[in-house]
């Protein structure tokens, strides 16, 4: 916001209280209007509300609206080449370079531009985890921007620990703000800029909250692994044993938030996680769910979660005169977004850490109806499938994906955050699930009896059954068939759950149609996974299908 009458604010007479002794002029930023020290929530509301940038509804969230972008701009993320790390970083559609000369310039524009501006500053941590956790420093030209980091990540605790914090990573975040492409060397006016040796990201003509998010994740995907620990996209929970945990892999729109919140199980984060020789722990303090057509019943606790003061809906639909919010309408989006602490979980972890895990869980969302609901891999196929990282992107994740679910296959279940080749984060995983003797599994949380528009989606009943017994060992005394063509183990027979549910081609009008639709996805397979062979174990790439 740029204040010129320099009227007072809310919480302008609390705005240095808990200011960082590590001022923002380390970062180049100088002469700004007013910064907003880590104001705690409620002070954030009344300055977002003071600033027309959302609105409170009913039973306390605040809806905010992102702007033009309301996904991830995929496309706009770029990595500073430089001498220290480029010989680290998987170079190609995810991480584009951009050189350090325009870097330069683009900050530099972007620190003259803040000046005389007010900024929102949160200082907080990435990892639950005291030994491998980041100091990060999230400055925000939006007052919801930075309650969305109060959010997202994990709080000091004291005072004199605000004052103290010195930063390892920013993130730098001013949606007002474009770059100029032909000469700044971007794609668009948009950006997300990462670079590691200056260790800063810089966001521009972007509001949509999960960049400030996944700007963080891919810093940790970066860090972490140089130092032995396995980096992961998945949500993880907790049974009554330290050691019964269960990590749930995929991409948006799978299940991940939606299975690992379990009334029955601990839930220790629902998106990004770090596994080190003590155990599992989460990056974040929070949970970023989509909330599009949210269930009461099937997802209760998520959907009380959103519901409650402090909470923040993106592009979420509201009544001005009831401020009921309406979770069903998807006329901005298909793709909004619940942010809230992860505490608004009853059954949330509050030290967001647990031991080793005892199941893996791939999930995909099969839109072409054919996978089985569940497999047991061997640790080869479990490799092979996660650097597959095969799904159906589900409508809106992404900056130009329409409503209808495309086949999509992203390394490591997450490769737009993925730093490294993926090689390298699946020979860390080898080592975890061999040293600890891990069960791996791949879950179908898509479509049966057809692809979509034909099928339909699988019942979360009978995904929900699977899960449990997968996960308290009963699928581990049943009979299996090997499938044809993947190779891997199928259960014949599941505790609550019909046996043709089990045998997809059963479901199907058609069997033939149906082995031919399997064919041709077993062929995208082959023949994405070549681009990947040249830099993987023989074994792995011999894990893949047979046409």
């Amino acid at each position: 916001m740029n204040n010129l009458l320099n009227i007072k604010t809310p919480a302008q007479e609390q705005a240095f209280e808990l200011k960082s002794d590590y001022g923002l002029a380390n970062h180049g930023l100088r002469n700004q209007n007013m910064v907003y020290w880590n104001l705690p929530t409620e002070a954030l509301y009344e300055e977002v509300i003071f600033r027309r940038e959302g609105q409170i509804t009913a039973q306390g969230p605040l809806v905010v609206y992102s702007g033009k972008h309301t996904a991830r701009a995929a496309q706009d993320k770029y990595v500073v080449r430089e001498p220290t790390t480029e010989d680290k970083i998987w170079w190609g559609e995810y991480n584009r370079p951009i050189g350090m000369d325009k870097f330069s310039e683009i900050f530099s524009r972007l620190q003259g531009y803040l000046q005389g501006r007010d900024l929102f500053v949160q200082d907080c941590y990435a990892g639950a985890d005291e030994n491998y956790r980041l100091s990060t420093r999230i400055i925000t030209e939006y007052a919801w921007h930075s309650l969305f980091a109060r959010n997202m990540f994990i709080l000091p605790e004291s005072r004199e620990e605000y004052r103290n914090h010195v930063p390892d990573f920013t993130v730098l975040a001013v949606p007002s703000f474009q770059a100029f492409g032909p000469i700044d060397g971007t794609r668009s006016s948009t950006f997300i800029i990462l670079n590691f040796e200056q260790r800063i990201a810089i966001i521009g003509d972007s509001g949509y909250g999960g960049e400030i998010k996944k700007s963080i994740f891919t810093v940790m995907n970066y860090l972490l692994p140089l130092e032995g620990v396995m980096t992961m996209h998945c949500s993880a929970n907790m049974g009554d044993n330290p050691d019964d945990v269960a990590l749930f892999f995929g991409l948006s729109g799978t299940g991940k938030t939606t299975l690992s919140a379990d009334p029955n199980r601990g839930l220790i984060g629902d998106d990004e996680h770090g596994w080190s020789d003590a155990g599992v722990f989460n990056f974040e303090g929070g949970s970023y769910a989509k909330v599009i057509q949210l269930s009461a019943s099937a997802e209760p606790q998520i959907y009380q979660a959103v519901h409650q003061f402090g909470s923040i809906l993106e592009n979420v639909i509201y009544d001005p005169v009831s401020r009921k919010i309406d979770l069903d309408d998807d006329e901005i989006t298909e793709n909004t977004r619940g942010s809230y602490p992860l505490h608004y979980i009853e059954n949330a972890l509050p030290e967001k850490k647990g031991g080793h895990p005892k199941n893996i869980i791939f999930l995909t969302c099969d839109a072409q109806g054919v996978m089985p609901p569940i497999a047991k891999l061997s640790t080869e196929q479990a490799l092979y499938h996660f650097i597959s990282g095969y799904t159906s992107k589900v409508g809106g994740t992404e900056v130009g994906l329409g409503e209808e679910p495309e086949i999509a296959f992203s390394a490591c279940f997450g490769a737009p955050f993925m730093v490294h080749h993926p090689a390298y984060y699946a020979e860390l995983l080898r080592q975890k699930i061999e040293r600890y003797n891990v069960n791996c599994w791949l879950l179908n949380t898509g479509w049966v009896g057809g692809p979509y528009g034909v099928g339909k989606r699988i019942s979360i009943g009978h995904t929900r059954a699977l899960l449990t017994a997968a996960l308290n060992g009963a699928l581990l005394d049943v009979e299996y068939y090997t499938d044809p063509i993947f190779g891997f183990e199928v259960p014949a027979s599941a505790p609550d759950v019909p046996s043709e549910v089990l045998r997809p081609a059963k479901s199907w009008p058609s069997e033939d149609e149906y082995w031919k639709k399997y064919k041709q996805l077993a062929a995208r397979f082959v023949s994405t996974f070549k681009k990947y062979a040249p830099d993987t174990p023989e074994d792995v790439a011999a894990a893949g299908p047979k046409i």
